[in-house]
């Protein structure tokens, strides 16, 4: 190093000519014009190295953002595969009928289940596809039967009432959590606020085609025979609901 700096400064102030001055004229100047290169590459060096940076980065948002693209869409399509599954074994427990002295199915233990295990808004979801199905006559309700006018007639106000089971459950679930007795605290409430829209929906349409009715009457005839098997179909569905946790994918 101090040769080369030696020489720089002896290619400065010897005069050129033949003699040996001329040479370390010429040797300094080549050193120089080295010298001057050399800085020059690591002035473009520092300038590149940031856009490098800068690019590495770019390109690693840009394949970030496609990898969340890829999962969000992923994930959309578990939910449609979950809720059909659900909807399709709702319809399932509808057709099992248990033969007791008044005879029931398992759609509201379907029902039950099915939010419990999706969660409040993909079980929510299910359940009104399950009733839209049968709405434009699939036969997904009991007896295998559907069509609108299973829904228009004396009873169809208990399959809405499914919709309102599940969306009191999706808000409790909002407000506390998915704890094993809020969940066992939702499906209580959601039963009876089915019991309540489906009782107020008999009497109307029974008071209009054959006349008006009394609400103990309709109690007997709707509610109070299935309050028993309906508890023991929330017992059974909170009991699954949490055995089967793992299975299906958490809601986001």
């Amino acid at each position: 190093m101090l040769l080369f700096l030696y020489a720089v400064e002896m290619g400065r102030f010897i005069p050129a000519g033949n003699g040996p001055g001329s040479c370390l004229e010429t040797f300094g100047g080549f050193c120089r014009q080295w010298a001057g290169q050399v800085c020059q590459r690591n002035d473009m060096a520092e300038y590149e190295v940031p856009k490098v940076n800068d690019r590495i980065q770019e390109d690693g948002g840009e394949i970030m953002a496609t990898v969340t693209s890829a999962t969000a869409s992923r994930s959309k399509t578990y939910d449609m595969v979950y809720i059909a599954i659900f909807a399709v074994l709702m319809a399932v427990c509808s057709w099992i009928s248990i033969p007791m002295a008044v005879p029931f199915t398992l759609q509201t233990f379907g029902v039950f289940l099915a939010v419990g295990m999706l969660g409040g808004k993909r079980g929510t979801l299910a359940v009104v596809v399950y009733v839209l199905l049968g709405a434009v006559g699939i036969p997904v309700f009991a007896g295998f039967t559907g069509g609108i006018g299973i829904i228009l007639n004396n009873t169809g106000g208990y399959i809405i009432g499914f919709i309102f089971s599940a969306l009191v459950m999706w808000a409790v679930e909002a407000v506390l959590g998915k704890r094993t007795w809020v969940l066992a605290a939702s499906m209580v409430v959601g039963l009876i606020v089915c019991y309540a829209f489906g009782t107020v929906w008999f009497m109307y349409v029974y008071a209009k085609n054959s006349g008006a009715v009394g609400w103990f009457t309709v109690l007997g005839w709707c509610v109070i025979p299935f309050i028993i098997p309906d508890l023991v179909k929330i017992a059974l569905a909170l009991v699954l609901s949490k055995r089967l946790a793992g299975v299906v994918k958490t809601e986001a």
